[in-house]
């Protein structure tokens, strides 16, 4: 490292200086993390630190006004921070605190309008606790390729004043994990400048990209709470019938599968059980990839990046998923910008990357984060695996993108124009296949023409001549093959 990088370095952690009734950890924050001048490495011990463990409430009042928060998020989501945060917030009148996160669990209390001026969310994918405050206006949405989050830390284009995060217990070497969400989290510990770790016996021990010596922590907070769990809903009879259209026609043996979440998703898995030697390289995975391992379905013999072993982000599902994954060596958890890498998705065989979608117009763009204007989720993966998929080494790669034909309304999802104000996450030149449950549309290397008559014929047949007359009247001709 340069001279000039190493003043750039110390000059960052001068300017982080902590409350004076934080005295004791301010000489453990700014006179021990010499280390960040050479190494911003977790896994390694760092010589004569050690955290200091205290409560929630006490970790959490070195956040300070004007000051960047990152907060763990999905099953890992560290609550009992979060909640001493949003009291921290309220009786310490801090203003303009941004609170940066993926989907988070819990009530996000810091979202809710009475925190209005005190907290800003911005959400690298939308959860359901800030949706209503980003489209009220009180939250944030930056929209990225969830390959590339981490790349705003690294590169130091976000500064992390603060990261909150949950890690299962230390093991006798003084090593903890990031359990089911490792994701973009190992940048953020990475890059901020001060850790808070929130250790509860209940996160799985997990192998991969996860391990962070709690040398690292400045802060320790004992918890010890369930997880939240994402059961899975009834699936209904159209999302079981995609289901089947997908794994019958679509999934071969010894594909590497990428599933997105939902019901859809669930639904193919749910139908490949009689598949063999399948493979999991995916940016997350719930219960359903579980079930196929005990099944025998999953076995990762023909994958060629981590053979052998399940590849995921992050996970989320029921607690016997978080079980499953507890010191189980045949699951590597790993960092984002390589579990999500085109370059390395594309070198597994046949991968098949399936996920759902909200709308699809005529000629194949594809919106996934919105419903008009109203923001609902985040790009994500969606994209990273839709060109993996596609570029795959092997040329049997498959990019499927899955929806009902009509909404609980009746109304039709394959649409002459997609709603105003409603954000193409997958474009027109990325799409290869759009599944219902009236069949498959396959329309890589098809012309506008030809696309709009493969949608129309997996359209609900109730909007089918609807469609065909709007498509004319877009392209001056009639739909044909």
């Amino acid at each position: 490292m340069s001279a000039v990088s190493i003043c750039k370095t110390v000059s960052r952690v001068v300017k982080f200086r902590l409350p004076a009734q934080y005295s004791s950890v301010s000489l453990n924050a700014q006179n021990r993390r010499s280390f960040h001048l050479y190494s911003p490495e977790p896994f390694h011990p760092i010589p004569d630190k050690s955290p200091t463990w205290m409560s929630a409430e006490e970790a959490v009042r070195v956040v300070r006004s004007d000051m960047r928060v990152y907060v763990h998020g999905a099953a890992a989501t560290p609550i009992t921070l979060v909640e001493a945060l949003s009291e921290h917030g309220l009786s310490s009148s801090l203003s303009n605190v941004e609170v940066m996160h993926i989907h988070t669990e819990g009530p996000g209390t810091y979202a809710k309008p009475e925190y209005e001026g005190i907290f800003r969310s911005n959400s690298l994918f939308i959860g359901a606790n800030c949706r209503e405050a980003v489209n009220s206006g009180r939250g944030d949405f930056t929209p990225i390729f969830l390959c590339e989050i981490p790349l705003l830390f690294r590169r130091k284009l976000i500064e992390l004043d603060v990261a909150m995060i949950s890690v299962s217990s230390p093991d006798k070497h003084g090593f903890c994990t990031l359990g089911p969400s490792v994701d973009c989290t190992r940048a953020a510990i990475q890059n901020a400048r001060f850790i808070i770790g929130l250790v509860n016996p209940h996160m799985p021990r997990t192998f991969g990209d996860g391990m962070i010596h709690m040398s690292h922590f400045d802060a320790m907070v004992k918890g010890d709470y369930p997880l939240p769990e994402l059961k899975a809903t009834e699936q209904t009879d159209i999302e079981k019938q995609i289901g089947r259209v997908i794994a019958g026609n679509l999934v071969q043996d010894g594909a590497t599968l990428q599933m997105g979440i939902g019901s859809i998703p669930d639904a193919v898995l749910d139908a490949l059980w009689s598949h063999r030697d399948l493979g999991i390289h995916s940016e997350m995975f719930s219960d359903g990839v579980m079930d196929l391992v005990e099944r025998g379905a999953i076995t990762n013999a023909q994958k060629v990046i981590h053979p052998g072993k399940i590849v995921g982000g992050f996970a989320m599902g029921t607690r016997k998923l978080y079980e499953f994954m507890d010191d189980n060596p045949f699951i590597v958890m790993c960092d984002i910008a390589f579990v999500n890498n085109v370059s390395i998705i594309s070198q597994n065989p046949r991968v098949t990357a399936i996920n759902s979608c909200i709308e699809v117009d005529l000629t194949g763009q594809v919106v996934s984060d919105s419903i008009g204007t109203r923001m609902y989720s985040g790009v994500g993966g969606q994209v990273d695996f839709m060109r993996g998929a596609a570029l795959s080494n092997d040329g049997l790669g498959k990019p499927i993108l899955a929806l009902p034909s009509t909404t609980k309304r009746g109304e039709s999802k394959i649409v002459p124009f997609i709603k105003e104000g409603a954000g193409v996450v997958t474009t027109r030149a990325h799409v290869h296949y759009i599944v219902t449950e009236y069949g498959i549309a396959f329309l890589f290397g098809k012309n506008v023409r030809q696309r709009a008559h493969a949608l129309i014929e997996i359209a609900h047949p109730d909007h089918r001549e609807h469609l065909e007359e709007a498509a004319f009247k877009r392209l001056k001709c009639m739909p044909s093959a």
